[in-house]
């Protein structure tokens, strides 16, 4: 994804913005490749109870900086209804940024009910709740290396 992204945004200095908590080690590894001059933040979103994703996404901790006419990358760990991406969209929308794309780790079409084109998708997986690597289940499992199904 990273370089893909790289190659897309060669003549910008992007402002990525991952989603915490989950994204916090997709970040990371996505900013050890990315070799081109870049800044990046982080907002903090809640869309999930337990396994159960909600219609309701909360806004934890907002943006923080001016992205006038800069190019956003959101970069999520995991998108299987949309609602959040929906969300994080709407919340760019009053920045007069000049383009948004999005970065996912895991996709899950099977879940996906928005009409919103994500643009860098590392895996596309099946309509399992996973965890590890940053994704949760009730705050555990963050930290687990590696990404495991529940049962």
């Amino acid at each position: 994804m990273a370089g893909q992204a790289m190659a897309d945004l060669k003549e910008e200095i992007p402002v990525f913005v991952g989603v915490l908590n989950g994204a916090f080690m997709v970040v990371s590894d996505f900013m050890k490749h990315y070799k081109s001059p870049c800044e990046v933040s982080f907002v903090k979103l809640s869309s999930y109870e337990g396994t159960a994703t909600t219609n309701h996404v909360k806004q934890l901790i907002g943006l923080n900086q001016d992205l006038s006419g800069r190019t956003v990358v959101i970069i999520e760990d995991i998108v299987d209804t949309g609602n959040t991406i929906k969300e994080l969209i709407k919340m760019f929308e009053g920045h007069n940024i000049r383009q948004l794309k999005t970065a996912t780790l895991f996709f899950k079409p099977e879940a996906y009910t928005k009409n919103i084109k994500l643009d860098y998708v590392g895996f596309e997986i099946p309509n399992k709740f996973i965890v590890g690597y940053g994704l949760d289940y009730d705050g555990l499992g963050r930290n687990l290396p590696e990404i495991y199904q529940l049962q």
